[in-house]
């Protein structure tokens, strides 16, 4: 575990964004009485500073790229931005009740399994019936969360294909295919 911080958490927020805003490592160390190599070192591990310049410069990209359509294209650019976070937003609630509705029926599968006689279990079928449906139940309720983990790179990274996750595409609608597809990558879906 290595030393306490010299600076309170409100003074590091302090530092990143006035590197944020152009200020020197050198000047900021001299003023809070630290290291640079403390700031360096800091904002290696945190990569808070590199990831909102990078952000900055997709944004500062899209605008551009947004300037140079025609007014009707820009229309339509933002039409779709707007309803692509509409379904984002909307899948993300649909993963959250999937995931809580397969949390709740897994416990009530559990709850038939613990009642089961270990000793004569097919005296019990009709609870290891209902188990099993339970289960099914709560396994289907989970295949929405489950494919936006995969989408959203929780369960690979999108940066390295190796690690990439795939998504199995089975099942879904044309509609939600071609969704998903505009959304991102299509290399990762697999048939």
């Amino acid at each position: 575990m290595g030393r306490k911080s010299k600076l309170s958490p409100a003074q590091w927020a302090e530092v990143d964004r006035r590197i944020l805003e152009g200020e020197s490592q050198r000047a900021l160390a001299r003023e809070f009485v630290i290291s640079e190599a403390s700031i360096r070192e800091r904002l290696a591990k945190h990569g808070r500073v590199q990831g909102v310049q990078e952000v900055a410069a997709k944004i500062v990209d899209a605008e551009r790229s947004l300037a140079a359509l025609p007014l009707a294209a820009q229309i339509s650019a933002r039409t779709l931005a707007d309803r692509l976070r509409c379904i984002s937003e909307s899948l993300a609630g649909a993963g959250q009740h999937g995931a809580q509705t397969a949390h709740r029926l897994s416990a009530m599968a559990n709850a038939e399994v613990q009642k089961v006689d270990d000793a004569e279990p097919m005296k019990s079928l009709p609870r290891l019936q209902s188990a099993s449906a339970l289960t099914k139940l709560a396994n289907d309720a989970a295949t929405i969360p489950l494919r936006l983990v995969a989408v959203y790179g929780m369960a690979g990274s999108a940066a390295d294909p190796k690690k990439a996750p795939t998504i199995n595409v089975e099942g879904l609608s044309d509609a939600a295919l071609v969704e998903l597809m505009n959304a991102m990558d299509a290399s990762v879906l697999v048939p």
